[in-house]
């Protein structure tokens, strides 16, 4: 496969208290495979990281979330830390960024905390995940198949459960983001359904 992501545009969804190096090591993976990233995030101006038990580096926010649009990306990053997904989940708009990459078919890569956000957006029933140990119970009760493994890809979506996966997740998150669009999932289902096409 060919990891060449010139071109592509990835959007980094964040609120306040994301994993700092759930961002920073992902991106940098995505700007030397040749993408384009994008901070989006419904803070204002600057968002904060969380390096393991205190507050960690301001980043500049790119595109604020009021102003973003899901059209304008091929992918989207979903980094982890508690609070971050916690706040992300509250916010209809951010659950309605993350939810127009599903309806497309886009990739979507999350890790850690991250697939939370994936719950409230309504797009985690019948995935194949893993996340962080301690929302298990959460992804489950959301329909999710829940599996203790360093990273997870179904149809488009990569998740991994901590940093210590971050090298598995990118290189997984890469051959996905270079892939492009699945077909979106109510559509492989209906073609399913009706049996091979000739």
């Amino acid at each position: 496969m060919e990891k060449n992501l010139e071109g592509k545009k990835v959007a980094i969804l964040v609120a306040d208290g994301f994993e700092q190096v759930e961002l920073t090591e992902p991106r940098r993976a995505l700007d030397e495979a040749g993408a384009q990233t994008s901070i989006v995030s419904p803070a204002d101006g600057r968002v904060k990281g969380w390096q393991h038990t205190e507050w960690g580096d301001a980043f500049p926010v790119d595109v604020p979330l009021a102003d973003a649009d899901a059209g304008d990306y091929d992918a989207l990053l979903l980094p982890g830390g508690v609070m971050n997904p916690d706040k992300l989940r509250g916010m209809p708009e951010a659950q309605k960024f993350v939810k127009a990459f599903f309806d497309d078919g886009k990739p979507v890569a999350s890790i850690c905390h991250g697939p939370w956000t994936l719950i409230d957006a309504g797009v985690a029933a019948g995935r194949r995940m893993t996340s962080y140990h301690s929302i298990q119970a959460d992804l489950k009760n959301a329909g999710v198949q829940w599996v203790d493994e360093q990273v997870v890809v179904d149809q488009g979506l990569v998740t991994s459960r901590k940093p210590e996966d971050i090298p598995a997740f990118n290189e997984k998150m890469i051959e996905e983001f270079a892939e492009g669009r699945h077909e979106p999932r109510e559509a492989a289902a209906a073609s399913s359904a009706q049996g091979p096409q000739r």
